[in-house]
């Protein structure tokens, strides 16, 4: 079981920047991949970025790309989720997922779900 805890969420402006941390404990290894999801309320859950720990390939949702940066510090266990340009609909809770084997946005679960950080953007 991998346990997950985000930090850096807050309250900015629009065009502000954010960096969103994800720190790993318990059964986690370096190809684990790694999900940042995030869900305002009225709206699904909506997956933003991953990352592959085999190869450190990377995805973007559409409308985070050029914005959103996924990255990861093996030696930290921890990913971060530095947000960039920032608008008033990227104001949502935002958590992140780790899973051994794939990080399809799709899937019902995931190996491990932090408890999430707000962030909340004003115009």
């Amino acid at each position: 079981q991998v346990q997950l805890v985000e930090s850096g969420g807050g309250s900015v402006q629009a065009g502000g920047s954010l960096r969103l941390s994800c720190a790993a404990s318990g059964s986690t290894y370096s190809w684990y991949c790694m999900s940042w999801f995030r869900q305002s309320p009225g709206k699904e859950r909506e997956g933003v970025a991953t990352i592959y720990g085999k190869g450190g390939s990377t995805y973007y949702a559409d409308p985070v790309k050029g914005r959103f940066s996924i990255s990861r510090d093996k030696a930290r266990n921890t990913v971060y989720l530095e947000m960039n340009s920032l608008k008033p609909e990227d104001t949502a809770m935002y958590y992140c997922a780790a899973d051994s084997d794939n990080c399809r946005w799709s899937k019902a679960s995931y190996d491990g779900w932090g408890q999430g950080t707000q962030v909340t953007v004003s115009s």
